[in-house]
């Protein structure tokens, strides 16, 4: 079947665009793993949106400009915040149950919710699960719509462009994907007209991380690969509260109970800590500040774990409002309306990717990018809760409508070449891989996390450059995998991202280092170009 554009990535943004496009063009969106395997499902808190009387867009930029120290684009943060209401009628459209409260007059209003760094309260949520509720809408109304095509199971290894043309034209326009069929190991070639790339982060890159396993960085390495331009990946959000626990790996511990009233406290002491280290603000504080703090207070008391608590608020309060983590807890024996949460800092956020503009255009012709892969000046230095959905709405709708725009002036794909496999072998030494994988997300969390420095990044480096030569020589030997295109794409991205940081001779937002720890005047993007 012959499809108009290709997305790579069935998350809010891969599948938002989908539906936009779908109302005139044939659409194929690509999986990794299952429809339900990426980011979206994963997100416990909520949108933000100015929908409440007291708000204001100008209170909402300035705060999404604070939290991003600067480092963000003007037009972008008014671009998507002045979308945002819009973004969310859309939602209710599609039959997303977000959460209301009575108001005075007796009828309902959304119930909004407040995340640190928000001068308001302008979360709209769906208990601690939107991001379950927003795919679930999302995916059924993918899957009810005649013009989209779903396709999980492919792991995708490259994208095709003109050196992959059968007459061989050497341009950087991109003409789909080369993907691996998951359950048959073979290799497809998806050409369209136009491919969006909706592929998520490079959350596991690190060793802690409240990101899916899927999370590899994968469309940002295949966007560098052919040779577009990625901006600022040294900022690297680090979520303040991920549960500690050795049995269950990986389960965020949302900022709304923070916002609701939690207490961040030293279990050595039982004192409350972010006095400390932002007085002002104390736990609702931006999250680089708070993962900060947490990171400060374990390396100086010797701890494994802070405590998060939330007890002294009353058990119907917290049931209510955290009924997934309530049950998630209980079933691991912690209490959390009589008892604190053990929490550490984890990776939870790509604030950079794949440079593009309002429309989600890339460098490469025929190549968009949208969510987390993306650096759309949004996030600038560090991501502003709640704001990560909202940029997956906002951009999904912009790029589809910019394809339809430009829809007669895209070429037909020309004929492409098949995969080649004929010098290859099956691998007979998986642990390979294993070994490589584990050896990447440990360094990195050890040489390039919340804390870094010049002598840690050049080691984090020195490792890359041996684990390079390791790697290409088993890609260019063995089949294809999963787990092998999964590792190419991590080792890619950890060498954006120490090179972002090594670049960056300043500390600001997410990028912290002890040897540069002033922040300079002018912010500036760090962009790479291949």
């Amino acid at each position: 079947m012959i499809h108009d554009v290709i997305i790579v990535g069935s998350g809010a943004a891969g599948l938002t665009a989908a539906l936009g496009l779908a109302e005139k063009l044939k659409v194929l969106v690509l999986a990794k793993g299952t429809l339900t395997g990426g980011s979206t499902a994963h997100a416990q808190g909520g949108i933000a949106a100015v929908l409440d009387a007291g708000d204001t867009f100008e209170d909402h930029i300035r705060d999404t400009m604070v939290a991003g120290a600067g480092l963000n684009r003007q037009e972008t943060v008014e671009f998507v915040i002045e979308r945002a209401p819009h973004a969310i009628d859309r939602l209710i459209e599609l039959g997303v149950p977000f959460n209301t409260a009575k108001n005075a007059d007796g009828g309902e209003n959304l119930h909004l919710t407040r995340e640190g760094g928000h001068s308001h309260r302008r979360i709209v949520h769906v208990d601690d699960a939107t991001g379950w509720a927003v795919q679930s809408a999302l995916l059924k109304a993918a899957e009810d719509h005649p013009n989209i095509t779903l396709l999980p199971g492919r792991s995708c290894i490259d994208l095709i462009t003109g050196r992959h043309e059968l007459r061989y034209s050497g341009s950087g326009r991109v003409w789909g994907v080369y993907a691996l069929d998951e359950a048959t190991g073979k290799v497809e070639a998806h050409t369209a007209r136009a491919t969006v790339l909706a592929t998520g982060g490079a959350g596991r890159v690190y060793q802690f991380s409240t990101a899916p396993r899927g999370a590899t960085g994968d469309g940002i390495a295949m966007a560098w690969r052919a040779g577009a331009r990625v901006s600022n990946m040294e900022m690297m959000q680090f979520h303040p509260t991920c549960l500690y626990n050795l049995e269950v790996k990986n389960f965020l511990i949302t900022e709304a109970v923070r916002g609701e009233g939690g207490h961040l406290i030293n279990p050595r002491s039982g004192k409350r800590f972010m006095e400390f280290y932002d007085p002002e603000r104390l736990e609702l504080a931006p999250r680089d500040v708070v993962a900060r703090a947490i990171d400060s207070e374990i390396k100086r008391f010797g701890l494994d774990y802070v405590h998060l608590d939330i007890s002294h608020q009353p058990p119907e309060f917290v049931r209510e409002h955290f009924p997934t983590i309530y049950e998630k807890l209980m079933g691991l024996g912690i209490d959390m309306t009589r008892q604190p949460i053990p929490v550490v800092p984890a990776q939870h956020y790509t604030c950079g990717g794949v440079l593009i503009d309002l429309t989600g255009r890339t460098d490469l012709p025929g190549l968009y990018a949208v969510g987390e892969c993306t650096e759309s000046g949004l996030h600038g230095a560090n991501r502003l809760a709640s704001n990560s959905l909202l940029e997956c709405f906002v951009f999904g709708e912009a790029a589809a409508a910019d394809i339809l725009d430009q829809w007669d002036a895209f070429d037909a794909p020309p004929p492409v070449k098949a995969w080649d496999e004929s010098r290859v072998t099956n691998s007979d030494e998986e642990v390979i891989i294993k070994q490589n994988w584990t050896e990447i997300r440990r360094f990195m969390w050890n040489y390039v996390g919340i804390v870094r420095t010049t002598k840690r990044l050049e080691r984090a480096q020195h490792r890359i450059k041996l684990l390079n030569h390791e790697v290409e020589d088993y890609y260019g030997h063995f089949r294809v995998t999963t787990d092998l295109i999964e590792l190419r794409n991590l080792l890619q991205s950890a060498d954006l991202i120490v090179r972002s940081a090594l670049h960056r001779h300043e500390s600001r937002g997410l990028h912290y280092t002890l040897d540069y720890p002033e922040t300079l005047p002018e912010a500036r993007d760090t962009v790479l170009v291949p």
